[in-house]
């Protein structure tokens, strides 16, 4: 018959909505039921592209002998966590204070009032069963021991990641950063790139950081690390050789077996990251990584109001990467030129993925003695090998698709956006702008309630208030817009929000942003969420997007703000510096400076992709031919001028972009 998950909209929990267990969606409905029957709480939190989420779901949620056991003691609540981070925010932080580790599909018992009191991430069936069993049992017979853990577990969560006020330090010095860097890059994998562990993930903002203190510290050693790892990854099994984009990691330690679900969010960092690594050393491996996953995107995941969809499962037909996979035979399809791609592709008789016998296309990147005994120049190769790779995709994509989460996500649509325009200026395709306009225009028309922003386009069930970093990715997204194409509406948008934002999320005694809204539903604990992850923090973001405001306003607010903000943070930013790669970011602006490009006259444009031919990773731009901003109000005009100003203190107008170039080389020495 079915349970209450059947009139939802997420991929995610329709996919339970006919197991026999009796879920709930998180509502006040399953949260009274639990109170008025006195029944602990199974909150179980997973998303659609989850490989275990889907096995655990096989193996425990349709086992009619586990459902009654759940069904008969507890009140099970299923949660998808790109629906409700706050949510998984809490738990899973009680998960990782309980067990030291963390996951999905995320399994939380809960008293009645939702604080927890057990947890972990994936069971077999027989050990989920006797958990059941024996929590039940303890519920019955000694409440006060559950009562006494959840009261000690609800404090810690609580007090995680709560930081004590700071003085802010006059200055932020190069040994500052040093000490962030030298810990953290003793994990440098020489030999295929990335950090010595394995499973690998890509990490985009930990190689921004990289690129641009290597840029800015002039550490050759460390370009040459992110490069290597850039291109380690483009060649390995992570990415879609056949139809772009990356899936979201590698299960071995040299980026040869995906966990084959692609996120929108991966893939938007990612396009920004080759981008900017394009700029400093033009490699056309990169201009065909970022085309071809623009490409995908907008082949498989871009909806007609111009938003983006979240992700794609690593599952179809039930089996994980059957649809990226391939037998040796299949490559006949190329008829005479099968031989060449299978060498190409390292594509093997008994299969390149030995567990599976099967292959996954991979690139060894040294191939150049290959092409040329085959007797291609390089234009002529990539122009044969775009041709096997339109044929190998036409043949694929007969095939049974993978799962695509159809929700449309404000964040990772911000973060894609602001890749496509990063895009756009390295590159110069008119399309990468166009359809950035196209997500911005989507994220005004379906994300936002009135002055509000929304998490996702809201539906007939609920309307999900946005999160922190709902607002902190659009601001950023839209500052981004400002800056490839001078339009001031955007910035003014941006400015909007933050304003909203610092109402909505800001703590004023603990100098502190909130994850949740002061507006929003309360749960067990508000916390801030600091630590920056596979998609930075939203504090990080925010903070970042608060100092670029308040240099373009010169509204003092922002940065004083910020300043405290990033103080509070700053102690802990070198005792792992990869899990505050966006606060290192923030760091190497704070102690080298932000340049502001100020560009007048009719020829702005043209001048400012003039200056994008240069890689300055820590600058801003600004310009047109009139504007209200404080740095150009008296500037702007038809002249085309530009200006060099840092510190509130601004060059002599200068008649070229090479002029501008010379004074920043000049400065940086």
């Amino acid at each position: 018959m079915g349970n209450k998950l059947q009139t939802e909209q997420s991929p995610y929990l329709k996919q339970h909505a006919h197991n026999p267990v009796h879920w709930y969606p998180w509502s006040e409905e399953a949260l009274q039921k639990a109170k008025a029957e006195n029944k602990l709480i199974l909150v179980s939190i997973g998303y659609s592209a989850c490989h275990w989420c889907h096995v655990m779901e096989r193996e425990s949620f349709e086992n009619e002998a586990i459902a009654q056991t759940m069904n008969k003691f507890f009140v099970s609540i299923k949660i998808d966590r790109e629906e409700r981070p706050d949510i998984d925010q809490i738990y899973m932080i009680a998960v990782q204070l309980m067990t030291n580790s963390g996951g999905w599909p995320l399994n939380c018992i809960c008293l009645p009032d939702g604080r927890p009191i057990y947890g972990g991430t994936y069971f077999k069936p027989q050990d989920w069963q006797q958990v059941l069993l024996q929590l039940a049992k303890m519920w019955e017979e000694q409440p006060e021991v559950a009562l006494d853990y959840a009261e000690r577990l609800t404090q810690g969560i609580q007090k995680a990641e709560k930081l004590p006020i700071q003085a802010i330090p006059e200055q932020y010095s190069l040994s500052d950063i040093r000490e962030v860097v030298i810990p953290w890059i003793a994990q440098f994998d020489p030999k295929d790139g990335g950090y010595q562990r394995a499973p690998k993930f890509p990490l985009p903002n930990n190689w921004l950081f990289f690129l641009r203190y290597g840029t800015l510290a002039k550490d050759q050693a460390v370009l040459d690390h992110v490069h290597f790892t850039l291109r380690k990854m483009a060649n390995g099994g992570i990415y879609d050789h056949i139809g772009g984009g990356f899936a979201r990691y590698s299960v071995d330690g040299q980026w040869h077996v995906p966990h084959f679900e692609k996120m929108l969010y991966d893939n938007g960092q990612l396009i920004s990251l080759y981008s900017e690594a394009y700029q400093e050393r033009p490699m056309p491996l990169y201009r065909s990584v970022v085309e071809e996953t623009v490409n995908w995107a907008v082949r498989e995941m871009r909806h007609e109001n111009g938003g983006f969809f979240s992700a794609l499962d690593a599952d179809s037909e039930g089996v994980e990467g059957k649809y990226y996979t391939f037998d040796y035979d299949e490559f006949d399809i190329l008829g005479a030129d099968a031989e060449l791609a299978r060498q190409y592709y390292n594509i093997a008789k008994s299969g390149n993925w030995t567990e599976e016998q099967t292959n996954i296309p991979f690139v060894r990147g040294d191939d150049e003695e290959l092409i040329k005994d085959v007797g291609f120049e390089t234009t002529q190769w990539d122009e044969y090998l775009q041709e096997i790779k339109k044929k190998l995709l036409a043949y694929r994509e007969q095939r049974i698709r993978p799962g695509l989460d159809h929700k449309q996500l404000v964040t990772w649509n911000a973060l894609f956006l602001k890749g496509l325009i990063d895009a756009y200026r390295v590159f110069r395709k008119e399309r990468y702008l166009e359809l950035a306009l196209g997500i911005a225009k989507f994220l005004e028309e379906h994300a936002m309630d009135g002055a509000d922003m929304l998490h996702q386009p809201a539906d007939e069930n609920r309307s999900i208030k946005g999160f922190l970093d709902d607002y902190a990715f659009t601001i950023e997204a839209f500052i981004a817009i400002y800056e490839a194409n001078f339009d001031e509406y955007w910035l003014d948008q941006a400015k909007r929000l933050a304003d909203r934002a610092i109402q909505l999320f800001y703590d004023e005694e603990q100098h502190c942003f909130y994850y949740t809204s002061s507006e929003a539903e309360s749960l067990i604990a508000r916390k801030s969420e600091i630590m920056d992850n596979v998609i930075p923090a939203s504090s990080s973001t925010f903070i970042r997007q608060l100092f670029k405001l308040g240099l373009l306003f010169d509204e003092d607010r922002f940065t004083q703000i910020a300043e405290q903000v990033f103080a509070n943070v700053f102690p802990h930013i070198k005792s792992y510096g990869s899990a505050y790669s966006n606060w290192a970011i923030q760091l190497l602006e704070l102690h080298y400076g932000l340049w502001e490009v100020a560009i007048t006259g009719e020829e702005a444009i043209a001048w400012r992709k003039e200056l994008d031919e240069n890689y300055i990773p820590n600058k801003i731009t600004l310009g047109g031919t009139k504007s209200k901003l404080p740095l150009l109000e008296h500037k702007a005009g038809m002249d085309s001028k530009a200006y060099l100003c840092q510190r509130k203190t601004c060059s002599l107008p200068q008649e070229s972009i090479a002029a501008i170039i010379e004074l920043i080389n000049n400065k940086q020495g």
